[in-house]
């Protein structure tokens, strides 16, 4: 080949490498958010399964209106705060509400900004006004005490559990298939390009999660394809004392229903930590 051509193929690798660069830096949320994967119909409820529930609409501070649903326990040991992943929405959550709710929990799952039925668009900071938004709803509206509620997040939901977890009390935080952040995730998918430079999302837990001083229950499989077990280790090596990790099989999406004893068991333990039962309420005494 010719210096010309060479330089011909060289250039054209770098028209491309700059037109994928563009793209991505320009297509950042379309990456990070699927509130339409695989709907954003809510079209089902957890009376589907069996439990009565409450239909939901709470304020954020920036006066977004998002849809949630308050699932209680017959008789509550605590309420669980759940903040859910990057695709679809609360109908598509049913069998962890199942699970969460057969270990007497009250449940509060809301949709982001943008996801289901809830108003605006999502955005990182959006995103924390939500979770702060369900929050306020069970300590103002609710008046559940905070040594009374759990923040439980699942992948992009752990981290804004983290960034809350890190600025208000709580029972116990659970963090299950949680990366560390969003540029860590970036130079993971695409080491090629200047991560660096490009990523407009941080969701860095990493750097927050030093700062919760509640109990830390760490979940992620060393089979999870999409978020490497290594950040997990991460975040779990990071949090504050005390503080459980747990090791799943299966997939980023299915682990907790492959390993659904290990899961469930484990659970129960971290529950019987920081929520512990009476003599009276073991009993089922009133």
């Amino acid at each position: 080949m010719s210096l010309q051509g060479v330089f011909h193929f060289l250039l054209v690798i770098f028209i491309t490498w700059c037109g994928i660069t563009l793209y991505l830096y320009l297509s950042q949320s379309r990456l990070l958010y699927y509130p339409g994967l695989p709907s954003r119909t809510v079209d089902a409820t957890p009376a589907d399964i069996g439990l009565p529930y409450e239909n939901l609409r709470l304020t954020t501070e920036d006066g977004v209106q998002l849809h949630a649903w308050f699932i209680p326990a017959v008789v509550p040991r605590g309420t669980l705060l759940f903040s859910h992943g990057n695709a679809g929405n609360i109908a598509h959550r049913l069998e962890t509400i199942r699970l969460f709710h057969s270990l007497d929990l009250n449940v509060l799952i809301f949709d982001y900004r943008g996801f289901g039925e809830s108003e605006g668009k999502p955005s990182e900071q959006g995103t924390y006004r939500d979770v702060r938004a369900a929050w306020n709803y069970l300590r103002e509206n609710r008046g559940i005490a905070a040594r009374e509620i759990v923040l439980f997040g699942r992948s992009l939901g752990a981290a804004i559990t983290v960034d809350l977890a890190s600025q208000v009390p709580s029972a116990g935080v659970i963090l299950e298939s949680a990366f560390t952040s969003v540029p860590d995730m970036a130079a993971h998918l695409y080491p090629w390009l200047p991560v660096g430079f490009l990523v407009r999302y941080r969701y860095d837990s990493a750097a927050k999660i030093g700062r919760i001083s509640a109990p830390v229950l760490v979940i992620h499989s060393h089979e999870d394809e999409i978020i490497p077990y290594s950040q997990g280790e991460k975040l779990f090596t990071k949090a504050n004392e005390p503080k459980r990790f747990l090791e799943l099989n299966g997939g980023h999406n299915d682990g907790f229903q492959i390993s659904h004893e290990v899961y469930r068991e484990t659970l129960v333990q971290f529950l019987e930590v920081i929520l512990p039962l009476t003599r009276k309420e073991q009993a089922g005494g009133p």
